[in-house]
Parts: C-alpha cells; sequence; structure tokens
C-alpha cells in the first residue's frame, strides 16, 4: 500500500469535504437568520471551545508522530551499532568458525537493510523478516558451537550477549515500525474540523457581508495540509519525510564487512 497516495487522497477530500460544508453552513444560517431574525450569542464561544479542541488534537497527534518517528530513527542506530559490535567480536573465534559466521554476517546485515525498503510492501516485508530470523538461527548456533570451542573461557561471555542484544532489537524494531496513531484518531480530527468550518460559515451568515471563500478555503488548506504532514511523519516511507540517510548505516555497515 502506497501511504502517501493514501494520505494525498484523504487529505483532498478534506479539502474539499471542508468547502462544502462551509457553503453548506452558511445557507442553512441565512435561512434560519431570515426565520429568526436574530443570531445565537453563544456561537462565538462555542466555536472557540470547537476550534481549541481541534487545536489541541493536532498538537498532540503530530507530537505523537514525532515522537515515534524518532524513536524509529535511533532504533535504527542501535540495531546498527549491535550488529557492528557482534561482527567485531567474531574475531574471538577460531578462523575456521569465523569466516562462515562472516559470511552469516554480510546476508544478515543486506536483509535488515533492505527491509526498510519494503515496508510499504506488505509480503515483501514479511519475506525480509522471514529471511532474517533463519540468519539469527543459524548464527546463533553456530555461534553457541564455535564460542564452546574456543581457547579462552571468557569468549562465549563476550560473543553471546553481544549477539543476543542484536537479535533482540529486531523485536523491537519490529513492534515500533507497526505501531501507529489509531485510524479513529484522524477520523475524529477530520470530523472536527469539519464541524469547525461549518460553525464558522454559520456565524458569517449572521453578518451583512457573506464569508470570505478565500478565508475558508486558506482555513481547508492549512488543515489538510497539516494533516497530510503528520500521516507523512506517521509512515516514512516515500512521502516528504523519510529515513533513508538513517538506514544508510546499515547499508555502509554491510559495505564494510565485505572488505
Amino acid at each position: 500500500m502506497n501511504y502517501t497516495v493514501a494520505s494525498l487522497i484523504a487529505c483532498t477530500a478534506l479539502f474539499f469535504g471542508m468547502l462544502l460544508v462551509s457553503s453548506a453552513a452558511y445557507r442553512f444560517g441565512r435561512r434560519r437568520l431570515q426565520e429568526t431574525g436574530a443570531a445565537s450569542e453563544s456561537a462565538g464561544a462555542i466555536t472557540g471551545a470547537v476550534f481549541a479542541l481541534l487545536g489541541l488534537l493536532i498538537a498532540f497527534t503530530f507530537s505523537g508522530a514525532f515522537a515515534r518517528l524518532d524513536a524509529r530513527r535511533q532504533l535504527i542506530v542501535k540495531e546498527a551499532n549491535a550488529i557492528g559490535t557482534a561482527y567485531l567480536r567474531l574475531e574471538l573465534l577460531p578462523a575456521e568458525a569465523r569466516d562462515p559466521l562472516k559470511e552469516l554476517f554480510r546476508r544478515y546485515v543486506a536483509s535488515r537493510a533492505a527491509l526498510y525498503e519494503h515496508l510499504a510492501n506488505s509480503p515483501a516485508a514479511q519475506r525480509e523478516l522471514a529471511k532474517a530470523a533463519e540468519l539469527q538461527n543459524e548464527i546463533w548456533k553456530r555461534a553457541v558451537s564455535a564460542s564452546s570451542r574456543a581457547e579462552h573461557p571468557s569468549v562465549p561471555m563476550l560473543l553471546l550477549p553481544a549477539l543476543n542484544e542484536m537479535i533482540d532489537i529486531v523485536a523491537v524494531r519490529t513492534v515500533a515500525i507497526s505501531t501507529h496513531t489509531p485510524v479513529i484518531i484522524y477520523v475524529t480530527l477530520s470530523i472536527i474540523a469539519l464541524v469547525c468550518v461549518g460553525m464558522t460559515s454559520y456565524r458569517a451568515a449572521a453578518g451583512e457581508r457573506g464569508p470570505s471563500l478565500s478565508y475558508h478555503a486558506m482555513l481547508a488548506a492549512v488543515t489538510a495540509f497539516t494533516l497530510y504532514i503528520i500521516l507523512d511523519i506517521e509512515y516514512p516511507r516515500h512521502g516528504i519525510v523519510r529515513l533513508d540517510d538513517v538506514n544508510r548505516l546499515l547499508v555502509e555497515l554491510g559495505e564494510t564487512m565485505k572488505q
């Protein structure tokens, strides 16, 4: 699923929806004004409260999305460091066991680096995760067997914890990748945005002059663009916000292992 296209469609729909609600609310307000001859005095306070709620929801949603983006960035760095540390400690093993493990490490790093490229394609991502799990098992079995035959008794205590950390972080990163703001939050945010523009147009109907289309279009554009940025941060795959530079650490680590 291309999250960028889905985000653009959702935000475009919100933009035009806000314009449509604005027009409908103004016409309804004009009819009510003609029938009653007076506007509600509490409408301003209610409108302000709803706008405050919209702003608060946008702020919390943006903050949560950015926090998850930063957590994913830190986890990639942490995984690259863990793999690099474990790879260096392979030097403690005998040469006959060290070389096959290094080759497994090269394949493992390549698989972990490729995971980011396949995140938008769920089946491909699952295949990379399964491939990495198989390589983890093979690396662990070979490392346990080789470290038990090492000359120095401290080799298992140095190598195996490093491998364990390298393996454990995969589960943490997988959970972080799949953790997102619930869809109901975005639905609620969109509904409140529609209510806000509707209430603003309804209040404008009480004025002598009609509502400024440019102002309402600007409000709709700003709200839709803000939602798009939040979604882009939440799903950093193909949009403006990406993690390519950070994921490059794994690619460069794999290139270093080939030297």
